[in-house]
């Protein structure tokens, strides 16, 4: 897929950043203990990635990777490790200080978009709150994960053998049973996710939903 510029990614992450920060603020201590759904973390353990994630730059993601032996999930641990705090309010404050940061690791820029997205989800539908994000930009991030492979954090595979159709965008990719919902649905879903407040429809939607679980 094209690049994205810096210039139409970064203020949209930072809205995301912004939106999502006003949506903790007033999260009582006992939600923060909620299990998001990013298997194995708590709310308070996606925050911490993010802020983690919003430090990293491409060569301290390197030298990172090479300190975890290039296992992508123990450098994620390490980064939570380090960046959650006792209380939660101050992990929030650090996600604070990095609204506008600009940092990414070695990847494709729409993996920032993937993230804000995705890791906002993994946040507000355990938690009940509602977004309504810019469906133009989700389906970048869509497009990206249907062309990038599951080892890379895609979901190419996932995809295979069904024809996937946005509801609320133009965005039709492969072919099989067709698999019709929202760009966000269908980005949580290739994400490994199971959006469970607007569930995918149509002949290949049951299909598709057993692969996602396996």
């Amino acid at each position: 897929m094209d690049s994205p510029s810096n210039s139409v990614i970064w203020p949209v992450v930072h809205a995301e950043r912004r939106a999502l920060l006003h949506d903790l603020r007033s999260l009582p201590a006992e939600g923060w203990r909620v299990t998001s759904l990013c298997e194995g973390w708590d709310v308070h353990d996606v925050v911490a990635h993010l802020i983690d994630s919003a430090k990293t730059t491409r060569w301290g993601f390197v030298r990172r990777m090479a300190l975890a032996r290039f296992d992508f999930d123990e450098d994620n641990a390490r980064g939570v490790s380090k960046e959650r705090e006792e209380n939660p309010a101050a992990t929030l404050s650090a996600f604070g200080e990095i609204l506008d940061f600009t940092r990414t690791p070695p990847a494709h820029l729409a993996t920032r978009l993937v993230e804000a997205f995705v890791h906002g989800e993994d946040i507000r539908v355990p938690l009940g709150i509602v977004r309504d994000y810019p469906v133009e930009h989700v389906a970048t991030a869509l497009r990206y994960q249907l062309a990038t492979s599951a080892k890379l954090g895609g979901g190419r595979e996932l995809a295979q053998g069904f024809t996937l159709a946005a509801t609320d965008t133009d965005l039709v990719h492969g072919s099989g049973p067709e698999v019709r919902g929202s760009a966000l649905s269908l980005l949580l879903a290739v994400s490994g996710r199971v959006d469970t407040r607007n569930p995918l429809t149509g002949p290949g939607a049951a299909s598709f939903g057993d692969q996602i679980n396996r």
